[in-house]
């Protein structure tokens, strides 16, 4: 079974309907409810909330409702929506390595005529080191300080309708994952963890081996068991492994074109 959430629609009123529409069911589903448990703590119905999901207009006294039961106020939820409808054509790539976001993302990107960016590469242009330098001079807090850094400076000064890959563990700094749901369209390329494995192991990459091959296919799956309820609050999911790469992109292209 693949994923594919809906993406926020154009800019102006009809983006930000579309938009508030995403925000509340992405609160809904961090809540861990279904339309129904909503209807029940907000008083508005199932109908009602379906409408409001799909990015219909509703009233303001529905929406502060809807709002007071997700523990909102109908302010906080109208300005994620604005931000959502203004970086709707941003587009930032997340998942675990092996999950195809610079595969994709170059093909994403050249397809729909945007920039593609790896933000690792931006973090070593900064650092004046490789990432394997980073980490063994200066530790993981230093490389995540400074993936903030980098990270915040290319959201004000890069390109609107860049396609963005991050490190895998972007994630796990809330401060940084903010930013990015905040200022872009996530996108958690979703993937099974044999998939993840041979595609690394295709791509050269022998840093998952350093501890023997059986611990380091280990190590994957617990990383991405422990990592999967972060990845999950991307706007989207899409599902690498049901839908291959090309799918994927097609997949993407349509939802953001």
């Amino acid at each position: 079974m693949h994923y594919i959430a809906t993406v926020v629609g154009s800019p102006g009123r009809q983006g930000v309907l579309l938009a508030l529409g995403r925000a509340v069911q992405q609160r809904r589903r961090q809540a861990r409810w279904s339309r129904g448990e909503l209807s029940l703590r907000s008083g508005v119905s199932v109908r009602f909330l379906a409408q409001l999901e799909a990015g219909h207009n509703v009233s303001l006294r529905t929406l502060a409702q809807v709002a007071e039961a997700l523990g909102q106020r109908p302010s906080q939820l109208l300005a994620e929506a604005e931000a959502l409808a203004a970086a709707s054509r941003r587009v930032a790539l997340i998942g675990l390595r092996g999950a195809g976001k610079s595969t994709i993302g170059r093909r994403l990107a050249a397809e729909l005529g945007r920039p593609f960016i790896e933000l690792d590469e931006r973090i070593e242009e900064a650092a004046g080191l490789s990432l394997g330098e980073i980490f063994a001079l200066h530790g993981e807090a230093y490389y995540r300080r400074l993936e903030r850094t980098v990270l915040a400076r290319l959201l004000q000064e890069g390109p609107p309708g860049m396609v963005l890959a991050v490190g895998g563990g972007l994630v796990t700094d809330a401060e940084s994952f903010e930013l990015l749901r905040r200022h872009t369209i996530t996108v958690w390329l979703r993937a099974a963890a044999q998939d993840h494995w041979d595609r690394v192991i295709q791509q050269g990459d022998r840093r998952p081996m350093a501890a023997g091959l059986a611990e380091a296919r280990g190590q994957l799956e617990q990383l991405l068991a422990v990592r999967e309820p972060l990845y999950r609050q991307a706007h989207l999911t899409i599902d690498t492994s049901a839908l291959g790469l090309e799918g994927a992109v097609l997949a993407l292209k349509q939802q953001l074109a």
